[in-house]
């Protein structure tokens, strides 16, 4: 709830108080709207109405305020209020504060403007206004456009997600996500595997090529890999350096080799060049796989099998799948 809309909660709604106190939100900068007890539109002010596209004489007297937000009716947080359900994270995406006992509840939204046919994410509070006797007279929602911070907002979160270079999922990214799902795996006994992908001869690469050609490869197998998930809950991310690794949720021991093996051929067939190594005249990849077994004691015993293949991978021949 907003200063103002704080202090007119203590005015008395009679004389002279009243009438500045309906002013005053109606000339009030952010956007108002009151219910009177009955849930029926006693004050919808100019910046709603600038908001929503939503004129005060289409809504005053009637319970269609939901239309200035929603497609569909359903309720704003002032008739949360008004019937006493406190339970808005039912409606609403974010619930900064609910006090059942001020009658208060403060959200965050995206509502989809039907009028102005955009969407917004609005930041809303909602409190009542009470008699000197204390009895409920109406409920007074302010709500604020934090469209451009939200989306700032959830850039940065993406961002901290991602590598910079490929665009792909990072270090943190592929430990949170791996954690997540050895806890599901390790209690229902469902499959997991992860793969540790190595470019073979990467350091001599950037050196015959250049780092910028370097870059580029980095990105393109980035993209590949990320090409080769089949279900929304596998992941490719950058594991750091020319290292990459892939959560495969679903897979036992057997279809993480075959995904690796489709991996391997498939960077094989993108023809990079790469004529400082000894083992491919294209740029080739070390994969080392590990799943789930019932003895792994932590998800780390399950990277220390992988990279201990990866390893094996590499001092074999490079340009080859080993499982753990």
């Amino acid at each position: 709830m907003t200063q103002a809309g704080a202090a007119m909660t203590r005015l008395p709604i009679n004389g002279e108080s009243r009438t500045f106190a309906v002013q005053l939100m109606r000339d009030l900068v952010v956007p108002t709207f009151v219910l009177d007890a009955t849930g029926h539109v006693l004050i919808w002010n100019n910046a709603l109405a600038k908001l929503t596209g939503i004129t005060a004489e289409h809504v005053i007297g009637t319970r269609n305020h939901w239309q200035g937000f929603y497609k569909q009716e359903r309720p704003c947080l002032a008739d949360l209020v008004l019937e006493g359900n406190f339970k808005a994270e039912d409606w609403y995406a974010e619930v900064r504060s609910s006090s059942k006992r001020e009658r208060r509840i403060s959200a965050e939204n995206w509502c989809n403007l039907p009028r102005s046919r955009s969407s917004r994410y609005l930041a809303i509070d909602a409190g009542p206004i009470f008699s000197d006797k204390g009895e409920l007279l109406a409920v007074v929602e302010t709500l604020r456009d934090i469209t451009e911070q939200k989306r700032a907002e959830d850039e940065l979160v993406r961002l901290a997600h991602l590598d910079g270079l490929t665009g792909i999922a990072n270090r943190r990214s592929f430990d949170r996500h791996l954690k997540t799902h050895w806890d599901a795996a390790t209690k229902t006994g469902e499959p997991l595997s992860i793969l540790l992908i190595d470019i073979d001869h990467f350091k001599s690469f950037n050196d015959s090529l250049g780092h910028q050609a370097g870059d580029e490869c980095l990105r393109d197998l980035a993209k590949l890999l990320a090409s080769c998930l089949v279900s929304p809950e596998d992941m490719a991310a950058r594991y750091g350096g020319e290292e990459f690794a892939i959560v495969l949720p679903s897979p036992d021991a057997d279809g993480a080799c075959i995904v690796a093996e489709r991996i391997r051929s498939a960077i094989r067939r993108l023809a990079i060049g790469h004529p400082a190594s000894p083992t491919s005249s294209f740029v080739s990849v070390s994969i080392g796989t590990a799943s789930v077994r019932s003895f792994q004691k932590s998800v780390d015993k399950l990277i220390a099998l992988a990279d201990g293949a990866l390893y094996l991978a590499k001092r074999d021949g490079r340009n080859q799948v080993i499982q753990a």
